[in-house]
C-alpha cells in the first residue's frame, strides 16, 4: 500500500507549468535527516480523537481553505488524485487514518494543472515549521496540527516509510508535487509533516487536551 500511494502521488499529480511553485528551504527540514521514521515532534502531541470523516482543510499561512474529497486507489493500486478541474479541492486517503485519529493521515492535492492554473497546494512549499494545518471534521471538531518539518524528495529517493510510517501519535501529511521539473511533470514531492497539538470543539472553544 505504501508503494502504491507513492506512485499515485508522483505520477498522477505530476504536471508542470512555466513558473515553479515555492520550494521548501533546507531550514524547514528535520534537524536530523533520516531515511527511517520521521523524527519526534518538537511540540507535545495531544491524545488522538475518535475516527470522523474530514471535510475541510485550512492552512492559514498560505491562504488554503479547501474542501476535502475522499480518495481511493485505482486499478493499479495508485492513489487517485482529486479532480483536476476543481483547483480548490484537496483530498484525503479514505482507506487509511482519518485526520486527528491515531496514526498517519494522508492528504494531497494538485500544485498546478496542465493548462497552467495554480492548484490548491501551489504554495505548499512556502509553509514553515510551527505553522498550523486545521482539519474540520464531520463531528464538528477541528483538529489543529502544528508543522514539524517540510521536506522535498526526488521520486527515486522517496522515503516511503518515513512519510507514511506510523508512530502511534496522531499525525498528518500534506503532499503535492515539487522538486525537479522535467518532461511530463515534476520529478518529486513536497511533504509537510505535522502533529496534532490542539482540538477546537464545536463553537470554537480550543482544547489543548
Amino acid at each position: 500500500m505504501v508503494v502504491a500511494l507513492v506512485a499515485g502521488i508522483l505520477l498522477v499529480l505530476g504536471t508542470t507549468v512555466d513558473r515553479r511553485p515555492p520550494q521548501p528551504s533546507a531550514d524547514q527540514a528535520f534537524s536530523t535527516p533520516s531515511a527511517g521514521l520521521a523524527a519526534p515532534p518538537a511540540h507535545p502531541a495531544v491524545p488522538p480523537l475518535p475516527r470522523s470523516v474530514p471535510v475541510r482543510l485550512r492552512i492559514p499561512a498560505i491562504g488554503v481553505d479547501a474542501s476535502l474529497a475522499r480518495l481511493g486507489l485505482d486499478g493499479a493500486g495508485a492513489l487517485k488524485p482529486p479532480p483536476e478541474g476543481d483547483t480548490g479541492l484537496a483530498g484525503w486517503y479514505g482507506g487509511g487514518t482519518a485526520p486527528g485519529s491515531r496514526g498517519t493521515a494522508v492528504t494531497t492535492g494538485h500544485v498546478d494543472t496542465r493548462d497552467g492554473r495554480r492548484g490548491v497546494f501551489y504554495r505548499l512549499g512556502a509553509v514553515t515549521k510551527g505553522e498550523t494545518v486545521e482539519v474540520g471534521r464531520a463531528d464538528g471538531r477541528t483538529a489543529v496540527f502544528t508543522v514539524d518539518a517540510v521536506e522535498v524528495y526526488d521520486k527515486d529517493g522517496f522515503p516511503s516509510e518515513k512519510v507514511y510510517g506510523g508512530s502511534g501519535r496522531p499525525e498528518l501529511r500534506v503532499i503535492t508535487c515539487g522538486g525537479r521539473a522535467g518532461n511530463g511533470g515534476y520529478r518529486g514531492n513536497v511533504v509537510v509533516y505535522a502533529t496534532l497539538t490542539a482540538v477546537r470543539e464545536p463553537g470554537g472553544r480550543a482544547v489543548e487536551r
